[in-house]
């Protein structure tokens, strides 16, 4: 052909690059030629341990982390800190029955200690004697008073509570009438008011 030697030679061609052949992209953004993975894979990938690999440090920091929201609750008990006293024992209602309960004088306080006397004299008394039966007769004279001042009280908290709060959160009167039956001194959380110190 004219201006074209005939001892020279072609050009040689360019070799395609290796991700041409193979189809695949050196862009880790493309998707092209790139088979997408699993869900099973793509799962795997995200998955990270629940449990560290030390696995005695884990139960030492978790025991730790026990032993202290134990003894911050039992703080909580005596001090009547709101934010770590148990379930049971939270709100403003469950407060205010407290100090209610604990600023009045109930006869259910002294059952448990009547009972007891009566359990030990039954061992002394005969049976079938005047004062035995006596004695059984007065503490079911003093349970059924119990009954009626533990009634008697929840009445009138339940209207103490509805006129501070607009109304009465479920269990809160059965929580103060427990509340009631059970000796001052062993009462948790442990009474902050005095007897007689209502609260406002």
């Amino acid at each position: 052909m004219f201006g074209r030697k005939k001892d020279q030679s072609p050009a040689p061609q360019p070799l395609p690059a290796h991700d041409e052949l193979t189809g695949r992209s050196k862009d880790p953004q493309s998707a092209k030629g790139v088979p997408t993975p699993s869900r099973k894979a793509q799962e795997d990938a995200r998955k990270r341990p629940l449990v560290p690999n030390d696995r005695a440090a884990a139960k030492t920091a978790d025991r730790e982390a026990r032993r202290e929201q134990q003894a911050r609750m039992r703080r909580a008990l005596d001090t009547g800190e709101e934010r770590f006293l148990p379930i049971r024992d939270k709100g403003p209602q469950k407060r205010y029955a407290r100090d209610y309960v604990d600023a009045r004088f109930s006869l259910g306080e002294f059952v448990m200690f009547a009972a007891l006397g009566i359990v030990v004299l039954t061992v002394v008394l005969p049976q079938n004697s005047n004062a035995a039966i006596i004695l059984f007769g007065a503490f079911w004279v003093m349970v059924a008073f119990v009954v009626i001042d533990t009634w008697l009280m929840g009445r009138k908290l339940k209207r103490q509570l509805a006129a501070k709060y607009g109304s009465v959160d479920q269990g809160v009167i059965w929580y103060g009438c427990m509340r009631s039956l059970q000796f001052r001194r062993m009462r948790l959380p442990k009474p902050l008011v005095r007897r007689g110190e209502w609260p406002s």
